[in-house]
């Protein structure tokens, strides 16, 4: 997200209701993608944790963006390697990571292994041209192959018609769901109104 009067509406709904809180707020610093945040807005989440997203940046990056904007959490969403998290985390100041994993088959979940126990949670979403943000979805089937430690977030085109395969989607290592593209107005503007609707729905 991006826009200041969207994250404060996003960020507010905890306080209207508790049942549609939202818990992590994402900021892209890939300069590629169509919701880049070029500039700090002027008001940033209170009440959501805040998730910086990095596609292969350079490490003094990161560590700019994370004091810039007291991010709780990193997502790594290239094609980082353990070296490069071993050096983020080299003088113990780094925040949680999270590294998303690219999915279309039963082969790719294996990646999770040269990662295991370097971070905090994996992000497993679809494998596509551009590293996140597509709008498509992978055979969630696949995830049963997934025997790790590491909790993930589900990720990957959830669109507000899913509330019910969500509610059925049962792993033990799955800690929450990210929603993006499929709830946006226009790149990086979240409605309100289809997140209010999803989440009551899906915490029935």
């Amino acid at each position: 997200m991006r826009e200041a009067e969207n994250i404060r509406a996003v960020d507010q709904l905890s306080i209207i209701n508790c049942q549609l809180s939202i818990d992590w707020m994402g900021f892209i610093f890939w300069p590629k993608s169509s919701r880049y945040v070029s500039e700090c807005p002027c008001y940033l989440p209170t009440h959501c944790k805040r998730v910086g997203v990095f596609v292969d940046a350079d490490i003094h990056e990161v560590q700019q963006k994370v004091a810039e904007y007291g991010l709780d959490y990193i997502q790594l969403h290239g094609h980082e390697r353990p070296d490069y998290i071993r050096q983020l985390r080299a003088d113990g100041s780094s925040p949680a990571i999270i590294k998303a994993i690219s999915i279309s088959s039963h082969d790719d979940i294996a990646t999770y292994k040269d990662y295991e126990g370097l971070v905090d949670y994996f992000l497993f979403d679809t494998k596509a041209q551009l590293p996140g943000g597509n709008g498509q979805q992978f055979d969630w089937n696949v995830l049963a192959d997934y025997d790790g430690n590491t909790p993930f977030l589900l990720s990957g085109g959830i669109d507000p018609d899913d509330a019910e395969r969500i509610r059925t989607f049962i792993h033990p290592q799955c800690l929450g769901i990210d929603l993006n593209s499929r709830f946006e107005l226009a790149p990086a503007l979240k409605d309100i109104n289809k997140l209010k609707e999803f989440i009551k729905k899906v915490r029935i």
